[in-house]
């Protein structure tokens, strides 16, 4: 009888058993062309999942072909789903600050427009302060010799690339790319 009832109770246990699924977050970040910016993130240690795409502007289900002349406000950019408990949203905004010119505006390297601005797309109330107090202490710093120009702003809809972009460098090795991390401090 002992066997059969510790045998009921360890069925009710292993069927009560919930395996959690690590807690993601979202961060949005737009750096220039979003073909390095995809390829620098993605390699992030606690980044699951990127994607590029257009956000923060007013045109619906923008193009690839609509991109070009900056008409339809969105910047092109990639939406990063990490584990804070691998990297935190802090550790981004650092990563993303060294990683491209914050302190042009609407260009990166040979990319020119408001489609190639630097913007974070904030998700929530905290990763808005977050931002905006890291943008603060960037400045402060001097690292860069020009004020950072980095959009800070509401997360809107987020429209995904075509898939020819998805994942462009890993598809196209040696394609253009000017992302790279900085030796610089804040």
């Amino acid at each position: 009888m002992k066997i059969f009832l510790l045998f009921i109770f360890l069925s009710v246990v292993q069927s009560s058993i919930v395996f959690a699924k690590p807690i993601t977050e979202t961060a949005t970040f737009a750096a220039g062309c979003f073909w390095g910016t995809e390829e620098f993130f993605r390699n992030i240690p606690g980044v699951v999942s990127t994607i590029v795409g257009y956000t923060g502007g007013t045109t619906s289900n923008p193009k690839y072909e609509d991109m070009h002349d900056g008409h339809t406000g969105h910047a092109e950019s990639v939406e990063i789903v990490f584990d804070p408990k691998i990297v935190t949203y802090t550790e981004l905004l650092n990563l993303f600050f060294k990683m491209h010119d914050p302190t042009t505006l609407n260009r990166q390297g040979n990319d020119s427009g408001t489609q190639y601005r630097s913007a974070i797309f904030y998700h929530s109330d905290k990763q808005k302060n977050d931002a905006n107090s890291f943008k603060e202490k960037v400045d402060k710093s001097k690292a860069w010799k020009s004020p950072v120009k980095t959009e800070i702003s509401a997360a809107n809809k987020f429209w995904p690339a075509e898939e020819y972009h998805q994942k462009y460098l890993v598809k196209h090795p040696g394609g253009y790319d000017n992302h790279f991390l900085r030796k610089i401090s804040f």
